[in-house]
């Protein structure tokens, strides 16, 4: 959590600096989600996710030097420099996106889960998304088919209640979530996505019941970015008291206070894990300043054509 808390960090600086380009959206506040779900997966299963996606990426190992070549736009980027923030993408991790629509990742998720199924192998997709997208029929959609289909799929809804700048109470009539999902007939409910070890004690027991064949199952996260909704937002839809009292439930703090109570962490430990993580946020941003750019003659690699196109 650490790691991806500073890595964000940083990422705030070289955008100030015009380092980064582009859009950029960051989870500081939300890391328990992203790191209490992934200790539950093998390397099999796979992950989609939003375009809020640097934590994702980064708890399911994708090396932060791939990660930050990728916001650098270079070739040596987990995208080959082509997705950006966005669109983080290793298909090797088993990872999925990145996806710039919202609630664009949750169909795909439903036909990763349905050709595993499909090729027999016992594996689980896991689609994280929010609250916004919940409200899109893209969700309402996968969760029918995935339920009347029994698919192997985790539906993991990171609900900090703002769709962008749309408080949860102002889109939506009802805003249990874990209860209209279940409506749908799959097994849901509601987790304290500030906990990371309440996070992955819930990720591990829908994990095994997909695994087991008990069909798709739904997480309600819920949780709270302390940043505004992106590097353009102002910020000016919710009060500073909020973010304040929910800051006071920041999950790295949380688990470093249980921690120490446990006898599981002495006096030095916090110190030489911000080092580590530290020198290691240093080497990805010094390998992506490195890197190379893509030559202009490559604009159009990866990019298809129709046959007459291709003929013409």
């Amino acid at each position: 959590m650490l790691r991806i808390r500073r890595f964000e960090e940083r990422c705030v600086e070289l955008y100030s600096a015009a380092r980064i380009r582009g859009f950029v959206h960051l989870c500081i506040g939300e890391e328990a989600v992203a790191v209490g779900v992934n200790a539950t997966l093998t390397p099999e299963d796979a992950v989609v996710s939003t375009y809020r996606e640097h934590g994702h990426a980064l708890a399911r190992g994708i090396p932060a030097e791939a990660v930050m070549a990728e916001m650098y736009g270079r070739t040596t980027g987990c995208s080959g420099g082509r997705g950006g923030s966005m669109h983080l993408f290793d298909a090797s991790r088993r990872f999925y996106g990145g996806n710039a629509i919202v609630a664009g990742g949750l169909p795909l998720a439903a036909g990763l889960a349905l050709a595993d199924r499909m090729r027999g192998q016992e594996h689980v997709t896991c689609c994280f998304f929010g609250d916004g997208a919940f409200a899109e029929g893209e969700f309402h959609e996968t969760a029918n088919l995935a339920a009347l289909w029994n698919l192997p799929l985790l539906f993991l809804c990171e609900n900090n209640l703002y769709a962008m700048g749309t408080a949860l109470e102002r889109h939506e009539a009802q805003t249990d979530l874990a209860m209209r999902a279940a409506s749908y007939g799959m097994v849901a409910w509601a987790v304290d996505g500030m906990d990371v070890e309440a996070v992955e004690r819930a990720s591990r027991r829908a994990v095994e019941g997909v695994r087991a064949g008990a069909g798709p199952h739904f997480l309600e996260l819920r949780t709270y970015r302390f940043r505004a909704h992106s590097m353009y937002d102002p910020d000016r839809y919710r009060h500073k008291a909020e973010v304040e009292r929910w800051k006071e439930r920041d999950p790295i703090a949380l688990l470093t206070d249980r921690m120490r109570e446990n006898g599981e962490l002495d006096d030095g430990e916090p110190a030489r894990i911000e080092q580590r993580v530290a020198d290691g946020i240093d080497h990805a941003v010094e390998a992506a300043e490195r890197a190379p750019e893509e030559p202009v003659g490559h604009l159009l690699h990866h990019v298809t054509s129709s046959p007459a196109e291709a003929v013409s």
